[in-house]
């Protein structure tokens, strides 16, 4: 390709089949859409079905039914996680070379348990951006014999990252290029706040920060096109994207619609699903005026 001449951006919605699409997904993936068409680029969907359990094929289709009702076409075949397992699995396979995982063990019963003893005691456990604890230093500190041991005896456990070894290994600040509807500019993104993030899990082969690398690198994503909700996980994605050797896409990470409580809707928002909506007689026209587009 000659040198001035720059390749079509690439944007994508990429929604789970877990459950109805709302109004909420109706705003981005018109965004992604639009944004798209202005710019002269490719628009992409994807299913990112990796939690085998809760994704189900009448909500997979009920998402190609929706995207179409307002109007949207997209590339195909689309891209469903579930068909490239072994993608991720050597993304982590990468990781684990690099010594930046281990097996963590403790169960959600357990965490909730080692961080309420120590509040209790009248400190604070630290949290994550969105509130939750952080994980606690115990499997990162156990040996490799005691953790050989325990994965030969069959115990169930996920890969978490060593937070602390690969910000150590990439040893120069992270940042990224914002668009969106909070802060612009350049970002400095801040890993260390979300800790030993997981990486994947029991029973799926990546957990969503890993997963989601990986296929923008694959699928060429160039804009990244999402709700501000997800705007602080970016630090962990630009931590993997250095580490993984993967691309940088831009950031636009768009306005939250909320819910009449004022909470950020959720797919249990039965008066805000777009097959809810679309029975009621409303039409595209009438989701985009909602959706303040």
């Amino acid at each position: 390709m000659p040198a001035n001449v720059h390749p079509k951006p690439v944007y994508r919605f990429a929604p789970s089949p877990n459950g109805l699409l709302h109004l909420g997904h109706a705003l981005s993936a018109i965004l992604n859409q639009d944004m798209a068409t202005e710019t002269s680029g490719r628009f992409l969907l994807r299913i990112e079905d990796i939690d085998l359990t809760r994704c189900t094929p009448q909500y997979e289709q009920a998402i190609y039914d929706d995207l179409a009702w307002l109007g949207l076409t997209w590339e195909t075949p689309v891209r469903k996680q579930s068909h490239h397992f072994d993608a991720y699995v050597e993304a982590l396979a990468q990781l684990d070379a690099m010594g930046l995982i281990y097996p963590a063990f403790l169960t959600r019963g357990e965490v909730k348990a080692i961080v309420a003893e120590h509040e209790a005691k009248g400190k604070t456990w630290p949290r994550d951006p969105d509130g939750s604890p952080l994980y606690p230093d115990r499997d990162r500190l156990r040996s490799a014999e005691e953790r050989q041991s325990l994965m030969q005896q069959g115990i169930r456990h996920a890969w978490r990252l060593d937070m602390n070894k690969a910000l150590h290994l990439v040893a120069k600040p992270l940042n990224w290029q914002e668009t969106g509807d909070g802060e612009r500019g350049i970002i400095s993104a801040d890993p260390a706040a979300w800790g030993d993030v997981i990486l994947s899990r029991s029973d799926a082969p990546s957990s969503y920060h890993l997963s989601v690398v990986v296929d923008d690198a694959l699928q060429g994503i160039t804009h990244v096109v999402r709700g501000l909700d997800l705007f602080h996980a970016t630090s962990v994605h630009r931590l993997l994207q250095t580490l993984l050797n993967l691309p940088q896409p831009l950031y636009h990470h768009h306005r939250l619609l909320p819910d009449e409580d004022g909470k950020k809707l959720s797919k249990s928002s039965g008066s805000t699903g777009l097959a809810h909506l679309r029975e009621q007689g409303l039409s595209a026209a009438d989701i985009r005026r909602l959706v303040g587009l």
